[in-house]
């Protein structure tokens, strides 16, 4: 725990709050960001390792729904578990990369990879792919965001693309990406428990980030119902982009 911390810890609180009920907004409103919206924020005060076990739990909770609660589950493990496997292998495998690496370097490639993300989403570059080579991509996609969860705590790139890429309805978009994120998430937490920074599970922190995440979630659904979804979608873009750009320099 940090000087500012201890020593600030209603602001702390506060801040973990924010961070969780602004990215259950976001997921609430478009499926997807919780991780990256939270990471975000909370590096600004804590090192990312510290960051990525407060994002366990709720991430967790808030994508197993996402993950079971579609009819294709078993069709999508079928079809999808080479990658689910390797993106698991490599996050485990990189153990010790956000705890013993230099914080600095996972705050620069964390603004990078939400500027590649929100970039890419915002240009809605979408490049079709055929099974033949969905066969030998989808590990490779995996274990790149296998090393990129290792190294940020974010494992929504460059997954998310690629699957938006593929021949898949929205139903089952949505399902195969809760169930990517899901998996990821559980090897997070596996690779913490290895560098011995388990995830905060029992804790007051842990219980305002599942609380606030699944608030903002409710309130995300809401506006969805109220505005253009695709309005809610840029806006979500525009300010992931803006974040990244100011976290490069940091």
């Amino acid at each position: 725990m940090s000087a500012w911390q201890a020593s600030n810890p209603d602001a702390f609180l506060l801040l973990i709050a924010l961070a969780f009920a602004v990215a259950g907004i976001v997921k609430g409103g478009v499926g997807l960001g919780l991780p990256p919206i939270a990471m975000a924020i909370l590096v600004l005060a804590m090192p990312p390792v510290e960051a990525a076990s407060l994002l366990v739990v709720p991430s967790l909770l808030t994508n197993l729904w996402q993950a079971v609660s579609g009819p294709a589950l078993l069709s999508l493990l079928r079809r999808f578990w080479p990658l689910l496997v390797a993106a698991a292998v490599v996050t485990i495998i990189g153990s010790g990369w956000l705890a013993h690496g230099n914080g600095d370097a996972a705050i620069t490639l964390l603004g990078v990879i939400l500027i590649l993300y929100a970039g890419s989403a915002l240009r809605k570059m979408t490049v079709k792919i055929d099974k033949r080579t969905e066969r030998w991509l989808g590990p490779l996609i995996g274990g790149l965001t296998g090393a990129a969860t290792a190294a940020t705590g974010v494992s929504s790139v460059p997954v998310v693309p690629y699957l938006q890429s593929l021949n898949l309805n929205q139903n089952e978009l949505i399902q195969v990406m809760g169930l990517s994120f899901t998996v990821s998430t559980i090897a997070l937490a596996i690779n913490l428990s290895v560098s011995h920074h388990a995830p905060a599970v029992l804790s007051l922190v842990s219980l305002v980030a599942v609380l606030c995440a699944f608030g903002g979630m409710w309130v995300g659904a809401m506006i969805r119902q109220r505005i253009n979804p695709e309005t809610f979608r840029t806006v979500f873009l525009w300010v992931l982009l803006c974040h990244g750009i100011y976290l490069v320099p940091r």
